[in-house]
């Protein structure tokens, strides 16, 4: 009986043996795709399994939608102008008085080198808010600028007007001349995250609508003398020629303005900051609207609040803006404010650091009210402050030309500290001298006219009245150092 039953055995034990070499075989098969080190991996009967949909959650992000979106709004600016040379000698020398004792030293060895101005050319980055040519930038892009061209994706070019510049932001606004052009999206920037993907579009070293990704790495930096701005701080590659270019949310809205970079080499090292497009989307209006920005202002100087300060105040913790000095006849001097009050609270916005504050007060419309709680004497206690107004930190306009046909001069009046500084009560700078009577005659740029014809000279306007009326000579009383000299010119 056994010996019957032997063959049908056998035959079973063949058939499992061919499935199972059979489904081996597939499992080899289906592992010739995988990496040695995925197959090697153990598995473990215990562990969830990850779906496919879970995988893709953690994937990088795909740009390609904001960029085809968003790159044709942005544009490529490239500026032209002239810029003033330093001392004529070699590169790098220093710039000295002529009656310096080193003077004759170093002339003796200068190299022959452009004097007065020389051309300037530099590019950057912009991007269309307006569909009838409203471009925003930053103000160092065109500072100083003569002509200003702006092109597009589908390389038209424009010749761009500066409607206005805004130091202080860093955000100027341009205007050409077209119509139906793409425009970007605006976004909010308080609502972005640290941590979340953005993505810059310009021009770095020239190279038209690239584009580069990173993280926001804070939020409300601060920059050493760029207390005014709450900086984005992201590691987007910013690079010369990326400034004044957007940077986007995953959304394809802006959500600031990339305006500088930390780096010890002049490159992208990590740290890029931002300008938040709400506070530049503030200075554009006012820009448009009025020409100037105006600025809330409360005449105080303030510290940080560290931990032993805090505890010699009687504070929980260390918080607040300390004021360390307050301006005699400010704003907050008429309000009661002292040195050693810590301002805790403006306008009910919590200052959690001293850095908090001057962004706030800015904002502010001069002449408005605001509330502020202040820690003095142990003790909270809220006070009512009337904001003043900062004064203008807009661009100095370019020195007008005097005339060139008949002294060949750039000039301009001198500021309140240079007055001072010289010691006079009037004057113009000179700031370029090209060819001319002026130049013939040894005037230099540097030089303060304190008069002509014997008559003290206080405008430019003044200036050309004079030289209009003076036939054929004209005698400058010049201000070089600290030695005052008449010059007489030969008009031509």
């Amino acid at each position: 009986m056994e010996s019957k039953k032997l063959p049908s055995r056998i035959k079973q034990l063949f058939v499992a043996a061919t499935i199972a070499t059979t489904l081996l075989g597939g499992y080899a098969y289906s592992q010739r795709d995988q990496s040695p080190a995925a197959a090697a991996l153990p598995v473990h009967q215990d562990e969830p399994v990850v779906n496919q949909s879970a995988r893709k959650l953690t994937a990088l992000p795909d740009f390609s939608e904001i960029a085809a979106q968003q790159g044709p709004a942005v544009v490529n600016i490239s500026v032209s102008g002239a810029v003033k040379t330093g001392f004529p000698g070699f590169p790098g020398a220093p710039r000295m008085d002529p009656d310096d004792p080193f003077y004759d030293f170093f002339k003796r060895f200068q190299v022959p080198q452009p004097q007065g101005n020389v051309p300037m050319h530099g590019l950057g980055s912009g991007f269309i808010v307006s569909p009838d040519g409203v471009v925003l930038t930053n103000a160092h892009v065109v500072a100083d600028a003569d002509e200003v061209t702006v092109k597009l994706t589908d390389k038209r070019e424009f010749k761009a007007k500066v409607i206005g510049q805004d130091k202080l932001s860093d955000v100027a606004v341009l205007k050409i001349e077209a119509k139906n052009l793409p425009t970007v999206r605006i976004g909010d920037p308080e609502q972005s995250r640290v941590g979340e993907w953005v993505v810059a579009i310009g021009s770095p070293f020239g190279f038209e609508n690239s584009v580069t990704a990173g993280i926001v790495s804070a939020k409300s930096r601060t920059l050493p003398d760029e207390g005014y701005v709450p900086f984005l701080q992201t590691d987007v590659a910013i690079n010369p020629g990326n400034s004044g270019g957007p940077l986007f949310n995953m959304s394809g809205e802006v959500i600031g303005i990339n305006s500088q970079i930390y780096s010890r080499s002049g490159g992208y090292q990590g740290l890029s900051f931002a300008i938040p497009i709400d506070v530049a989307m503030k200075v554009e209006r006012q820009l448009l609207d009025h020409g100037k920005v105006s600025r809330g202002r409360l005449g105080v100087t303030i510290q940080e609040v560290n931990q032993d300060l805090a505890d010699s105040f009687g504070l929980d913790k260390p918080a607040g803006a300390l004021v360390s000095a307050v301006e005699k006849g400010s704003p907050a001097a008429k309000a009661g404010i002292e040195p050693g009050n810590v301002i805790l609270k403006f306008n009910g916005k919590t200052i959690a650091r001293s850095a908090d504050l001057p962004p706030l007060v800015t904002d502010l419309a001069p002449g408005s009210a605001a509330t502020l709680t202040l820690w003095r004497k142990g003790k909270a206690e809220e006070i009512s402050v009337k904001v003043g107004e900062m004064k203008t930190t807009e661009a100095r306009n370019k020195p007008a030309d005097d005339d060139k046909g008949k002294l060949g001069v750039a000039v301009r009046p001198l500021t309140p500290d240079e007055r001072k500084q010289a010691d006079v009560d009037a004057g113009l700078l000179v700031e370029n001298v090209g060819d001319g009577p002026a130049a013939r005659a040894g005037i230099r740029p540097g030089d303060v006219i304190l008069s002509a014809n014997g008559e003290t000279v206080v405008s430019v306007e003044q200036l050309r009245s004079i030289v209009s009326k003076s036939g054929k000579r004209l005698a400058l009383l010049v201000l070089r150092g600290q030695n005052r000299m008449f010059v007489s010119l030969k008009l031509d």
